[in-house]
């Protein structure tokens, strides 16, 4: 039988253990956020008084932020004939649970305004926690990049793959899952992402069109612009190389010669891995 001696060193050795991993854990989040830091500019320090929706938030100041890289369920807000999509209000409930009341440092990675005003920041609480990285983590929000604002997308879209894996959130309804052309796409100015193979790509006065099927007057494109396409050559994504690849674009789906979407910035295309962008709910 165990003396009470040896089981207080062996109970002590355990909590010591468990003190040292956890203060593993805190050191590694701590320069994993600081790794993430460096790759922005660093600005104001403010404590979050509102959130709007799940992307948007409402500082001291009264100042906006939108999330950049982030597009969360939307709310009506206001908006007449607006249905909310699903899991708006839990989108919205996260990230109140994430920076209501608390102080967050707003970094930038490109453009630092919107149209609206909104400033267009990464924001990270005073313990390093990477707000937008939360998100995508919990399947909260899906990312949402611009050419003028691509800091940390990679960083965001392996998070966001990790979340469609577990079918986290939002990647557990049929509204947000990826679509193929052979099954119909939705409705024109409808955010969405599309898996297909590219069939052939061709170049006319600058624009490149990535082709989805053997009629282009009809069948879904991909139109990548002349400015656009020379952030792809320089990136060492030439819109030719996509061709008989099986990819996946995200984007704001439009009508022109058929459905369409515009790529302005090589982060949304991405060569399918099918171990990872598979769709779980079609097996």
């Amino acid at each position: 039988m165990m003396g009470t001696g040896m089981l207080n060193k062996i109970n002590t050795y355990k909590i010591g253990i468990c003190f040292l991993l956890f203060i593993m854990t805190v050191s590694s989040g701590a320069e994993a956020a600081v790794a993430l830091q460096d790759q922005l500019k660093k600005a104001t320090r403010q404590k979050v008084t509102a959130v709007t929706d799940g992307d948007t938030v409402i500082l001291e100041d009264n100042s906006r932020v939108r999330l950049v890289g982030l597009q969360a369920p939307k709310l009506p807000l206001g908006r007449k004939n607006h249905t909310p999509w699903p899991l708006a209000q839990e989108s919205k409930r996260a990230l109140e649970k994430l920076v209501l009341g608390q102080y967050v440092t707003l970094y930038y990675g490109g453009a630092e305004r919107d149209r609206y005003g909104r400033a267009l920041a990464h924001l990270f609480r005073d313990n390093g926690l990477w707000v937008q990285g939360e998100m995508l983590n919990h399947g909260m929000a899906r990312v949402y990049s611009f050419a003028d604002n691509r800091a940390l997308v990679t960083e965001m879209l392996n998070r966001e793959q990790q979340a469609r894996r577990r079918q986290d959130g939002i990647w557990a309804l049929d509204f947000y899952a990826p679509r193929t052309p052979a099954e119909g796409l939705p409705q024109r100015n409808r955010f969405q992402l599309v898996q297909a193979i590219v069939r052939n790509v061709a170049k006319v006065r600058g624009t490149y069109y990535l082709n989805f099927g053997d009629d282009w007057k009809t069948d879904f494109t991909i139109m990548i612009k002349s400015p656009a396409a020379r952030l792809f050559h320089k990136t060492g994504h030439a819109p030719e190389s996509y061709k008989n690849k099986k990819i996946e674009i995200r984007g704001w789906l439009k009508t022109y010669n058929g459905p369409m979407i515009e790529a302005s910035h090589p982060e949304q295309i991405m060569i399918i891995d099918e171990r990872i962008l598979h769709d779980p709910r079609k097996e």
